[in-house]
């Protein structure tokens, strides 16, 4: 027995985000909804920077230019959360760089006070 499948694409006709949530239309009448705190950015973000956003890929996404965040349609409808980068002070950064300088067998160079 044969069974032809159509898979549609997976398009954002419109979103609304709220204090709690990111939800989209998709164009097929479907609606999905995530937590906001999927997407870190917008959960920090103000709600006018949360309005200000446009379709992209058409339909494929949604960007929020103001804090330079992209959701995909996919991304919502199979449950992919938006990583946190993960951020570093100036110190790891710092020991980071000599920790990988020290692996390539790269010599230190003294700082501007003359230490090591």
């Amino acid at each position: 027995m044969n069974t032809a499948v159509q898979i549609q694409e997976v398009r954002i006709k419109e979103i609304i985000v709220t204090e709690d949530t990111i939800t989209t239309e998709l164009m097929d009448g479907r609606t999905i909804s995530v937590p906001l705190a999927w997407s870190w950015r917008l959960s920090e973000a103000t709600p006018k920077q949360r309005a200000n956003w446009e379709i992209i890929g058409d339909g494929h996404g949604v960007h929020w230019p103001d804090i330079d965040e992209d959701i995909s349609a996919e991304g919502m409808l199979y449950g992919i959360p938006a990583p946190r980068q993960r951020m570093s002070s100036k110190f790891n950064l710092k020991s980071e760089k000599k920790r990988t300088a020290a692996k390539r067998g790269i010599p230190r160079i003294a700082d501007k006070a003359g230490s090591r």
